[in-house]
């Protein structure tokens, strides 16, 4: 799909602006509003991600050391594991949904805000 819109002219605001430093990177890197940034992300990713991996690791244990339970029948030939495999993907949908919402809500505006000060906006 081809755009009618005519390339950035030489000397637009676009290209005025300059890049920060290495020492302005590392300044904001350092900072406690940055470190706030990831210490959000982690304390939510950190615990889900080990939450999830052990989730699925009980899936595969299960399935090949409980395989009696597995088999047990729910509802006519849908059994234990047929059951739990599709947890598997509801759990992930979930948590991406969470993610994003708690990615929407917690990180992006200190990310925006971050962003901002460094490109210059603030």
């Amino acid at each position: 799909m081809a755009t009618d819109a005519p390339p950035p002219q030489k000397g637009s605001p676009d290209e005025r602006r300059t890049m920060p430093s290495t020492e302005e990177f590392v300044e904001v890197q350092q900072s406690a509003e940055f470190g706030e940034l990831r210490r959000a992300h982690r304390s939510f990713a950190f615990p889900l991600t080990i939450a999830f991996i052990a989730w699925y690791l009980l899936y595969v244990l299960l399935s090949n050391y409980a395989g009696d339970f597995m088999g047990t029948k729910v509802l006519g030939n849908i059994n234990v594991a047929f059951v739990l495999g599709l947890a598997q993907f509801l759990t992930t949908f979930l948590i991406a949904w969470w993610y994003s919402k708690h990615a929407a809500a917690k990180l992006d505006p200190r990310a925006e805000a971050i962003k901002s000060r460094m490109e210059g906006g603030a």
